[in-house]
Parts: C-alpha cells; structure tokens; sequence
C-alpha cells in the first residue's frame, strides 16, 4: 500500500472525507484538516483522535495538523408580519420544521424578544443554552432544528422591559451563536416595525422575508406596512402567507370564515407579490403547538399546509433569489 494511503486508512474512519491523505517525512506525519462548521469540541476531539491513531503507527513520532475553515453561505430567512396575533411564530417554526424536512440545515431563531413562543411550540421550554468562545450554543429539538430563544435565558414569565437597543444587541447574540453547518435560518422576528426589525435589515441583511397575515383588512394593512419596510431596505419578499384562513365547523363541516377569506392573496396580487399559501384556523394546529408538538413535524393532514409553504420558499432560495 503506498505511504499517503497506509496512514489514511489509520484515520478514515475518524475524519471521512475532511481530510487528504497524509504525509510522512522523518517520522513527522502532516495532515490537513477541514473543520468548516464544526465546533470547537468536535473539531479539537477529532483532530486529537487522528493525532493518537497516527501515532499509533511505528513509524510515526511526531504529528502536525493544519486545520482548515471555508465560510460557508448561511442565508437568513425572516418571517415578519405588521401586526401581532396572526401567528407567525406557528407559521416560523413549521416553516423551520417543513425545511428540515426537505433535507435542509435549518436553524430557528426566536427574535421576538419581548413575547418568545418558539420555546413551547418546539417542546424546548426549561432548555438552557450554553455558551463556547463567547458564542451561543443553539439548543438541539427532537424536530432535527436547533433553536435559540431569549424566553431560554430569562426565568419563565419574567418580563423582558428592555429599550431598543439592548434588544438589538441580543438579537445580534442569537444569529451570530455557534450555528456549525445549518446553512438556512428561519428568523422569527417580533410584531411592527421597531429597533429589532431595523438592527436585523442593517447588521444581518436577510436573504429574503416571509410576510403573514390573517385575511382581515385591518391586519393586511398591517402587513403591507411590513411588506414596504423590507422592500425600503432591498430585502426581497419571498411572498404572502394568509393564516387562520378558514375553520370547519366539527359537528356539521360548514366552513366558516371569521375573519374573512382570500384577503392575502387579493393583497400578494395587488402588490405584484408570490402568494405562498393559506394555513387553516385548525384545532388540530392550535392542539399540536400548544402541545409542543409542531404540524410539519407529523404526517397528519394538519402539517400539510406548511409543508407546501416550505416547499415553495425551498424552491425559493434553489432559484437563488437572494
């Protein structure tokens, strides 16, 4: 077996494909390592697990690793509305969910700073984040997404009277942790047009932004609002969401509209904007969140919504739109 490939097959099954074979001059073996995306743990752990199996070897005495990092694209997505109550952060967590089930590395960020719910909608709640080289360390779900929240680093219930700046500031903390490969954030930000909707467009520059809304004028006016901000700030919208768009009635299955039916997608038509479609006022959503138990993540009919929604902002940032 040449020498590069003998001292590979020591280390294969420790470092896969990161790493070309190594060389060997007077007993010294070198090796090139790419760390893109790990973290500072498993990056030290499985440069020091090929050191000791290198020097395993009787020929080697000594061993030098080069550890390399690409900076990799991680494209921002926000998920706004102008007003609050019309449940983008059901919409958010799913749309992160739905992703992760296409096969993305997502990562779900509760910017909501002062009415954090991704906690409870992702059976996080009591979850502590910790920190490493003075950076968040995203708290890891059963749904495939890990998560950063300030409802995980106040007490329960505690309220968060912080001016616009310190928000900014924490904000800035939760996208820029530790987020290793995901390479899509889903950024749930809170209601209006404030400080934390202005330090994200000016610091962070999403790759694009999903508007909800409930299909009531006075929420559309709302959302039009939103939609003029990110469009100020050349931040492309990814499209319309039209939520509680409907309830079935469970003793006769008459449809009714509370507040009102197609008014979204009469708005994404007026302002020349993708419709990405309608999300039910379902029990069954409202049951599963509460539950900690998000739609997207199940193959129940109550998932199906989202899943399409995804589907489209996927097909979205394929087209490389932002």
């Amino acid at each position: 077996m040449p020498e590069p490939d003998r001292l590979y097959a020591a280390i294969s099954k420790i470092v896969g494909s990161r790493a070309a074979a190594p060389r060997l001059t007077d007993g010294r073996a070198s090796l090139i390592l790419d760390v893109t995306g790990l973290d500072a743990k498993t990056r030290d752990a499985m440069a020091e697990a090929a050191k000791q199996a290198l020097l395993a070897l009787p020929d080697v005495t000594d061993v030098r690793i080069a550890m390399t990092s690409e900076k990799r694209e991680r494209r921002i997505i926000a998920v706004g509305s102008g007003k609050g109550g019309v449940g983008k952060s059901t919409l958010a967590a799913n749309l992160a969910v739905a992703l992760h089930g296409l096969g993305r590395k997502v990562g779900l960020v509760d910017a909501d700073i002062y009415g954090p719910s991704v906690p409870r909608l992702m059976d996080a709640e009591g979850t502590r984040p910790m920190a490493e080289d003075q950076k968040l360390l995203p708290v890891e779900t059963r749904f495939g997404v890990p998560i950063l929240s300030m409802g995980q680093l106040v007490k329960p219930g505690q309220a968060i009277a912080w001016r616009g700046p310190m928000a900014g500031n924490a904000l800035g903390q939760l996208i820029d942790a530790a987020w290793g490969d995901t390479d899509t954030l889903i950024v749930d930000l809170p209601p209006g047009t404030g400080d934390v909707q202005l330090s994200m467009m000016q610091k962070h520059k999403p790759a694009g932004a999903v508007i909800v809304s409930t299909p009531q004028d006075l929420a559309l006016i709302d959302a039009a609002r939103a939609v003029d901000l990110f469009s100020q700030a050349n931040i492309p919208i990814v499209g319309l969401v039209e939520n509680m768009a409907g309830y079935a009635c469970p003793h006769c299955g008459q449809i009714s509209d509370p507040f009102g039916a197609g008014g979204a997608q009469a708005a994404a038509a007026a302002m020349d904007l993708p419709f990405l479609g309608r999300v039910p006022l379902e029990i069954a959503i409202r049951q599963a969140s509460d539950a900690g138990e998000p739609p997207a993540a199940t193959d129940g009919f109550a998932g199906d919504p989202f899943r399409a929604i995804a589907a489209k902002v996927a097909a979205w940032l394929d087209r490389g739109a932002a």
